[in-house]
């Protein structure tokens, strides 16, 4: 297909790439004084990496929306089958069983996977005549996100497995469903916690109660509701029983990090040092002690924003918040004024991603958020993490190429 390039929105482009080579920057810093010479390179891993992403970006660019249109069941289908292939013949790290291994190259099935339900998810939007409210359109779009995720938290990766139900949310969210409906089918998770005391439920239950009669979402949708939360909260003690010791202690380790601050709270522990440390201004490009004397456990993937904060300081963590809100800006003002529905939804679907993980991955290293693993897009290190932010950047940037089709 050919394009205008003058057309295209350089400025998110540009933006998405500063943010890429801010990640390599920090990914240098964060192993500069690694013990091993293949650690100490991990940023010219990055760089490649981010070669392929610019070609992935160069390729999906030229490809009409609606081919995604077409294919996104056949997308979908694919990406399950790779999700149970890594299951069994995936090569499994730390206890898990995450990516297929192609020498030097790995590749994580759940990053392409994100993808495909996104356009799957667009597609069942766009152009079902089910009403918003509809229970059929909620449990058709529900199972077919749960599946994935449900083959993605058997690896396990609990993270990586509540993006695809933010995916969801988002697109319900911009399908139209009200933020009432939405907050009446998580009510289940908070009774869980609710739960943990008598008093505390009891008070949450009657919230509830009240809620539903204000909001009339319906007789039998509203007995429902209350009807699972009793059940959650019922099960609670059931379910902490059932649970390892590890994760019991990451849970309270993330309410107070003090519990064990040489264990589960450690991460959180020194990331708040090296972030609070930096200062304003910080210590400066590869002067960061926290980072150098390797205080600070995976610096270079998940807890990357610490290595920013403690050299970069206010301003430097200040300029990448920035980068960030420029990107959701035009996700929005992109996914507003496109005509074609798939098109729009397919924007917020990509943008629910980068909001998501850009709070959770910022969040937990300040210790607002649990340790859950998600990497920071386009900063963090990671071949396919770092091709699916920019997959997304060409969808939202070929969805504003093409805003008056419909």
């Amino acid at each position: 297909m050919t394009l205008n390039y003058r057309s295209l929105d350089w400025k998110l482009i540009g933006v998405a790439l500063a943010l890429s080579v801010i990640g390599i920057l920090l990914i240098m810093s964060a192993q500069y004084y690694a013990d091993s010479t293949y650690q100490q390179h991990y940023y010219l891993r990055q760089a490649l990496w981010l070669g392929i992403a610019l070609v992935v970006f160069a390729v999906a660019i030229h490809l009409p929306l609606r081919i995604f249109d077409f294919t996104a069941p056949l997308l979908y289908g694919v990406s399950l089958v790779l999700l149970a292939l890594v299951l069994v013949v995936g090569s499994a790290r730390m206890g898990a069983a995450r990516w297929f291994s192609f020498g030097p190259i790995n590749f994580a099935p759940s990053d392409f996977a994100k993808v495909a339900l996104i356009f799957l998810l667009a597609r069942f939007f766009a152009y079902t005549k089910l009403s918003i409210i509809s229970k059929r359109r909620l449990a058709i779009s529900a199972l077919a996100t749960l599946v994935p995720a449900a083959l993605i938290l058997k690896q396990p990766d609990l993270g990586t497995s509540l993006v695809f139900f933010v995916i969801l949310f988002g697109m319900w969210f911009w399908s139209g469903l009200s933020p009432a409906y939405m907050i009446l089918i998580l009510s289940p998770l908070a009774s869980l916690v609710a739960a943990s005391h008598w008093l505390a439920w009891s008070i949450y239950i009657i919230v509830l109660i009240v809620f539903i009669l204000v909001f009339r979402p319906g007789f039998i949708f509203g007995v429902a509701v209350v009807v699972a939360n009793l059940a959650f909260g019922a099960v609670t003690p059931f379910i902490w029983d059932r649970l390892a010791d590890y994760q019991k202690l990451r849970i309270l380790t993330f309410l107070d990090p003090g519990l064990d601050p040489r264990g589960a709270g450690y991460q959180i522990i020194q990331s708040k040092i090296a972030i609070g440390s930096g200062g304003i201004f910080g210590k400066g490009f590869l002067n960061g002690s926290q980072t150098r004397l390797d205080f600070v456990p995976e610096p270079h993937t998940d807890f990357i924003f610490s290595v920013l904060g403690e050299e970069f300081g206010l301003w430097g963590s200040m300029l990448v918040l920035l980068l960030f809100s420029f990107i959701f800006y035009r996700a929005i003002r992109i996914a507003t004024r496109c005509r074609s529905k798939f098109s729009s939804l397919l924007v917020m679907g990509a943008a629910s991603i980068f909001l998501f993980q850009f709070f959770i991955n910022i969040g937990m290293t300040l210790g607002f958020m649990p340790v859950t693993g998600l990497p920071l897009p386009f900063v963090s290190y990671g071949g396919t993490s770092l091709v699916l932010s920019w997959t997304l950047v060409a969808l939202i940037v070929s969805a504003d190429y093409h805003w008056q089709e419909y």
